[in-house]
């Protein structure tokens, strides 16, 4: 066999082997082949191993897995006029890959673009309370407003979170005075209701008192117990009014017989 033949079969090989490789794909279980026929969609193929015709197939791969998009901090006016940077993430996976083809030139950076512009139009309508208090609810309108969006696409969006709300030092401070002015309020809400049970109470034993003063008498007999027990250098002794008024009345009556 003459030089030139060995070369031409090299060559012949070489295009064959390279006309197979261009022709057999694998597909791992998380992708899917959306192939365009001269232009024309065919039927979605994978996983596993397929076959396309080199040149006249174009073979397009689709990862159905879950996606993740930070999305970076946005400066976001709250409805009460309240400048916050706000930041969140994104979760959303392909549920159809023939659709996140035709649909959209790239599906990835369109949901990322509805993220971002939705995040700031949803937040920018809800007050300052809310984005801080009510963070589940603002979550599950964000992601049906974005996969209301995306779903022509033929993209899910699971998730989105928003996970910092950072806020101007003027309003944490204000915030904080807030705060420690509701604790100060509630504090003397408590001890008026302290009192005023206390006062109720107090009432109710003196009734008890006047009815059975010799209930008055053991009661101060207990307290000087107790004052004995502390070891107390001063002791105050109570002196029933009635006594004093006795003392009173026979003085008086002694100054009117001199």
């Amino acid at each position: 066999m003459s030089e030139a033949a060995l070369i031409g079969l090299a060559v012949a090989l070489i295009a064959v082997v390279a006309l197979v490789a261009a022709a057999v794909k694998i597909l791992p279980e998380y992708e899917r082949a959306v192939i365009l026929r001269l232009g024309r969609i065919q039927p979605l193929k994978g996983p596993g191993l397929i076959l396309i015709i080199p040149v006249v197939d174009r073979l397009i791969r689709v990862n159905l897995r879950t996606q993740t998009y930070d999305i970076p901090p946005q400066d976001v006016i709250t409805e009460d006029n309240v400048t916050v940077r706000v930041n969140a993430v994104v979760y959303f996976n392909v549920v159809d890959a023939t659709r996140s083809v035709l649909s959209i030139d790239d599906y990835r950076f369109g949901t990322q673009q509805i993220a971002q512009t939705t995040l700031r139009g949803v937040l920018g309508r809800a007050p300052l309370d809310d984005l801080l208090t009510k963070r589940d609810e603002i979550n599950q309108h964000l992601q049906q407003v974005i996969d209301q969006v995306t779903d022509p696409w033929g993209v899910k969006v699971t998730l989105v979170e928003v996970k910092d709300v950072i806020l101007p030092e003027s309003m944490r401070r204000a915030m904080a005075r807030q705060a420690e002015a509701e604790r100060d309020r509630r504090a003397k809400v408590i001890h008026a209701l302290g009192e005023k049970e206390a006062a109720a109470n107090l009432g109710e034993a003196a009734v008890v008192l006047e009815e059975h003063p010799a209930a008055m008498q053991l009661r101060t007999l207990g307290t000087l117990l107790e004052l004995g027990a502390e070891k107390n250098s001063t002791i105050a002794f109570p002196v029933p009014m009635e006594l004093l008024r006795m003392v009173d009345k026979v003085a008086a009556d002694a100054a009117r017989s001199e």
